[in-house]
């Protein structure tokens, strides 16, 4: 196996995301991987999960690149970095247009543009010495002149999440990698998400291919049929989404979409699961017992630089993803 195996916790407490990083560090994961949502900060996680290991990567897919100035989210940045021994990746992303409205109170208007302008000047930041930065931008502003010796620092690596065409191809312009959506199936990432990373890249001069940490819906349980349902309702949450319409096009499932769409109108759980097919699982997910979830990873096998097994959440309690994620560290872990 190529790729370098990791592990992504969204949702839970902090003791899950802790749990979570000391479990996978001690049974030779790669990187563990939080998130950040309305109910949780990427980077407080991050700290966490820092303090609770010694030598695993930590990361976080994502955090908000919105909602934070770009100095407040390089002092943050450089402050992880520090206090995990430089085992940071900052994952970034801007989240849907609705979100960035009615979350963080912005426009939402053009995002892949503005991460463009704002991975470099996090680099200039964290170079910064004696002469500040200034910066005058279409998104950012910047005027600052230190008052204190100011010691340079190594760039922090920087993952975009894309999932449209144009995000996925800001991520191949500026950042040292792709944070890829949890639904990415193999066709979309060979169809879509590979030539916009290559088209980005080659708009900016950059040499080599840039990496993708590919998340997997990744659900196991000693009883299958539990484990396929709770994959299906994370599918479910995330294609009532109109941003993913491409892929769901792209792969025939319109249809699918249509019924998960109608249900969630109608607040039906078991609907939303029940309309999930069972092509669309096989796609976007593994999921079943520990043993059929060791043979289906291996279709995911090739797809990504770092594949990330991604523990379901959606409709689940703190204790119940916990058990969930000491399932997936149980079954792929050495």
């Amino acid at each position: 196996m190529s790729e370098r195996l990791g592990v992504a916790v969204h949702g839970g407490t902090l003791t899950t995301a802790t749990g979570a990083a000391r479990r996978a560090e001690e049974r030779g994961f790669e990187s563990v991987w939080t998130t950040e949502f309305y109910d949780r900060s990427a980077t407080v996680s991050l700290a966490a999960m820092a303090l609770a290991t010694s030598t695993i990567t930590v990361a976080s897919g994502i955090a908000y690149a919105v909602g934070r100035s770009p100095l407040v989210l390089a002092a943050e940045a450089r402050d992880l970095a520090e206090l995990s021994g430089d085992r940071l990746v900052l994952g970034l992303g801007t989240g849907t247009r609705r979100m960035q409205q009615d979350w963080h109170g912005l426009d939402g208007d053009a995002p892949a543009p503005r991460v463009e302008e704002l991975v470099p000047l996090l680099r200039r930041i964290w170079a910064m010495d004696g002469s500040g930065v200034q910066h005058e931008g279409r998104f950012y502003r910047m005027a600052l002149q230190p008052t204190a010796e100011t010691a340079p620092r190594a760039p922090i690596p920087v993952y975009l999440a894309g999932f449209n065409a144009r995000m996925v191809a800001a991520a191949g312009a500026v950042a040292d990698g792709l944070v890829g959506h949890p639904i990415f199936t193999r066709r979309y990432v060979e169809d879509v998400v590979r030539p916009a990373l290559e088209s980005g890249a080659a708009r900016t001069g950059r040499d080599g291919q840039v990496p993708i940490a590919g998340y997997v819906i990744t659900s196991v349980a000693d009883d299958g049929d539990r484990a396929r349902r709770d994959a299906a309702a994370q599918i479910a949450f995330y294609v009532v989404v109109r941003t993913y319409a491409p892929l769901v096009e792209l792969e025939g499932f319109t249809a699918e979409v249509a019924g998960i769409r109608e249900a969630w109108k109608r607040r039906d759980h078991a609907a939303m699961i029940d309309a999930v097919s069972p092509a669309m699982l096989a796609r976007m997910a593994v999921a079943g017992t520990p043993e059929e979830a060791r043979d289906q990873l291996s279709g995911f096998h090739g797809l990504y630089d770092r594949m990330l097994c991604y523990v379901p959440s959606y409709g689940l309690r703190a204790a119940e993803i916990t058990d969930r994620v000491d399932a997936v560290v149980d079954t792929f872990g050495r």
